[in-house]
């Protein structure tokens, strides 16, 4: 598993599972010859994303980013439709940390697509549990609102059963959240209303989760947005503030889909000086 120190944070990345979806869906009204040169596709134009959730470790807490793609939950027809090659092995990634679901005090959702939160519960006897059952799970108060009362284009997405038994473990916000002294949950919208990214700041020290508004190291140029963005315009704005706020910084961007890269750290001028590979 690879890691990454930054300040007092550490993060390391569990094997959340793997699909395969359509690069022209991926990277929107950005033709082919062009999005190709940065990340590479098979036969049927698809390109391969990780779901691997983060382990967050800071002021003696355990967080994780985002649960994965769960165990046991699609169906056939759903692993075929979303190019599902894996599923997630956390409670194994967790044991070679000598650690256990119930070690995780925190669930920082970004958003609740199905590729980020079938993690959050598992079927036992017929019926859904939580996965953390000690963790509380925060997400944003509009991403939770429309996770529970999905729209007609929404529904494909926000699945009851990885709502409905956690309910009591949910923290909402509404803009932003300190989880710890330096780590904040931001509201940004763009790839879904209630989407949010991630900022840690520790002195000189910084990290940023872009979620899904720059859910591929391939996605680093501010105007190339996915065609399942809901709000792509959104996007475009909120990459480009975070952006040069972080390479201001040089700090780390940390990755949840990209199946090459697990973080990478630009300077001020967007040139990348520092990268975490993927062990393949």
């Amino acid at each position: 598993m690879e890691t990454l120190k930054v300040g007092r944070a550490s993060l390391t990345w569990l094997k959340g599972g793997v699909n395969f979806l359509d690069g022209g869906a991926m990277f929107g009204v950005v033709p082919k010859p062009l999005w190709e040169k940065k990340y590479p596709c098979n036969e049927k134009n698809q390109i391969e994303l990780r779901t691997d959730p983060i382990l967050l470790q800071v002021d003696g807490k355990n967080f994780l980013i985002d649960t994965g793609m769960g165990r046991g939950k699609l169906t056939d027809k759903q692993r075929r439709n979303f190019g599902v090659h894996e599923e997630s092995l956390i409670e194994e990634s967790l044991k070679e940390l000598e650690m256990t679901v119930e070690d995780i005090d925190g669930v920082l959702m970004t958003h609740l697509h199905f590729d980020h939160a079938c993690g959050l519960t598992q079927k036992k006897n017929g019926e859904f549990h939580p996965v953390f059952p000690k963790a509380a799970v925060y997400t944003s108060a509009v991403e939770w609102e429309e996770m529970r009362n999905p729209n007609i284009r929404s529904v494909n997405t926000y699945w009851e059963m990885n709502w409905k038994s956690i309910t009591d473990q949910v923290r909402t916000f509404q803009e932003e959240l300190e989880v710890v002294p330096g780590l904040r949950m931001i509201h940004t919208g763009g790839h879904s209303d209630g989407h949010c990214i991630l900022v840690f700041e520790d002195g000189a020290e910084c990290f940023i989760h872009m979620a899904d508004i720059m859910p591929t190291n391939a996605h680093q140029n501010k105007l190339w947005a996915l065609a399942y963005d809901d709000y792509p315009v959104t996007s475009v704005h909120q990459k480009e503030k975070w952006m040069d706020f972080g390479y201001s910084r040089q700090a780390w961007y940390t990755f949840y889909h990209d199946a090459f890269y697990r973080a990478l750290k630009f300077d001020s001028t967007g040139a990348k000086v520092d990268e975490v590979k993927r062990e393949r």
